[in-house]
């Protein structure tokens, strides 16, 4: 599908605000953001992705239905280059401030400066995308396109043009000479694994699907919902105040042994209200797709409880310890571990290690999001790998705390002549005899500002905590965050007079 040309909106001008400068420093942002889209070419690549995905999805359906696939005209292919620059844009502001998707709907309705940056602003009618609509803006083209995307604006603003300048605008490209690592934990959304609130979050989620498929209409015979909902909340309840007692353990005991009766009953409950579904969902006002939604639901948990009763007995009952890769931390989120860092104020985390690397502006080159629990030091060579194949060369140092320390990495930097070994030694004779070294010195220095990059990338960009749910949303979720905080970057680095000029003159 190629593009086509079209002609823009007219729009009117941004009111005049004055008193507040943190709105003008955030509108010169905006600004430089936008011109960063355009200098750079990641504008029309994602356009280009864009069509494809679109392209891609209208064939299956076309093959799906058993019919033949037809290309769009100029003015659906116009309509759908909208559309990309309107997901691209809004995903970036979306990561800027940190919303959700019904909060961005609703920001976007309201700020004159937001809808010029994301061209929906009109002289009559401004029409605001809908929440479900920017959620499938998110998740419109796959992780690996977003991420060409990332590494295109990367190399764009370290080329230099026939005067040494950025091409990006910027007064001087940025280096790509020190590659600084460092891991972190990305949370997840879920309540801490208490044992016991793992079985009233099964209970919540069942009795809430029974009480949907009954206001239907179909309705098999039990007691009514809220009253499983109190039994099993005051169950809770007397189990969390169990441990000041000092019967404690025989009385948790007795209460996880209620608690197990009812999930069993609760389960039994929503099987044949499952089936009911089912066979039923014809007389109802759901589309098959609601139905089996509902039925999904309902089998997702029910295909979970079992073991979540088993591990509550195996460590309540049974007094056993059950291994960290058996937990079941959450029924709604499956690929997250246990990660014990040790860090001030969080000893024990549940998440996902997040790998990210910067250059010496603060810009991030690469990152790594795992789905199961790894050491560091295998994560440099993968690292590195991913970095050659974007740029096509590799970095002059390689810095990083003593976690990420190994032979196979020293001999790994040593075989390439040009790269410097800056990684922290474990052994302490060996980082003594480091320390005498400036260069190293001086690049630990720098290291020890990771720290703080990490917190603004997760507290400014993924949102505290971050929603997307499942491994796949919350890796693209991550890429979309890592745009976002390059193009930040980027437009808070100093700039040529001549592009400041430009800025401006459009303003």
């Amino acid at each position: 599908m190629e593009m086509v040309a079209y002609q823009p909106e007219l729009s009117p001008e941004l009111p005049v605000v004055i008193g507040n400068v943190d709105y003008h420093q955030y509108r010169i942002t905006l600004e430089r953001i936008d011109q960063l889209l355009h200098d750079s070419g990641i504008e029309r690549t994602f356009i280009q992705f864009y069509l494809s995905e679109a392209e891609r999805l209208g064939r299956e359906q076309a093959f799906s239905e058993g019919k033949k696939y037809r290309q769009p005209g100029k003015k659906a292919t116009a309509r759908l280059e909208i559309h990309a620059s309107l997901a691209l844009r809004c995903n970036i502001v979306r990561s800027l401030e940190s919303k959700s998707y019904r909060e961005m709907s609703q920001r976007l309705a309201d700020s004159p400066l937001l809808q010029r940056f994301c061209r929906i602003s009109r002289m009559d009618v401004i029409k605001v995308p809908s929440k479900s609509t920017i959620e499938r803006y998110d998740k419109a083209v796959p992780e690996s396109m977003v991420r060409d995307i990332v590494n295109q604006l990367t190399m764009a603003s370290t080329l230099e043009n026939d005067c040494s300048q950025s091409v990006v605008g910027l007064e001087t490209p940025v280096s790509l000479s020190n590659f600084l690592m460092d891991t972190t934990c990305v949370k997840a959304n879920v309540h801490f694994p208490v044992d016991w609130v793992l079985l009233r979050d099964a209970a919540r989620t069942l009795l809430k699907a029974i009480q949907l498929i009954r206001n239907l209409g179909l309705k098999n015979r039990m007691s009514p919902t809220a009253d499983f909902a109190k039994s099993v909340n005051k169950l809770c309840v007397e189990m969390t105040h169990s441990r000041r007692r000092k019967d404690g353990p025989k009385l948790r005991k007795k209460i996880l042994r209620l608690l197990k009766k009812m999930l069993k009953r609760i389960d039994l409950h929503a099987r044949k209200h499952q089936s009911l579904l089912a066979s039923c969902w014809k007389e109802t006002e759901l589309s098959e797709k609601q139905a089996n939604q509902i039925i999904a639901r309902i089998e997702r948990i029910c295909e979970q409880l079992p073991a979540a009763i088993h591990q509550a007995h195996e460590r309540i009952i049974g007094g056993r310890r059950v291994l960290n890769k058996d937990k079941i931390l959450s029924l709604y989120e499956q690929d997250i571990n246990v990660l014990v860092r040790g860090k001030a104020g969080a000893e024990v985390e549940f998440g996902n290690t997040l790998l990210l690397v910067e250059q010496q502006d603060g810009l991030l080159v690469d990152w790594d999001f795992l789905m199961k629990n790894r050491s560091d030091s295998p994560l440099v060579e993968e690292s590195l790998r991913r970095f050659q194949n974007a740029f096509g060369f590799l970095p002059n140092a390689v810095v990083t705390d003593r976690g990420f320390d190994s032979p196979g990495n020293r001999d790994l930097i040593d075989e390439n002549v040009e790269m410097y070994n800056a990684i922290c030694p474990k052994s302490p004779l060996a980082f003594q005899e480091k320390m005498k070294d400036p260069t190293f010195c001086e690049l630990q220095k720098r290291r020890s500002q990771n720290e703080g990059r990490m917190g603004i990338f997760k507290n400014g960009f993924l949102g505290r905590p971050m929603r997307s749910k499942g491994f796949v949303n919350r890796e693209l979720n991550i890429t979309w965050s890592v745009l976002a905080h390059n193009l930040w970057v980027l437009a808070r680095l100093p700039w040529t007079n001549e592009n400041q000029n430009r800025l401006t003159q459009a303003a």
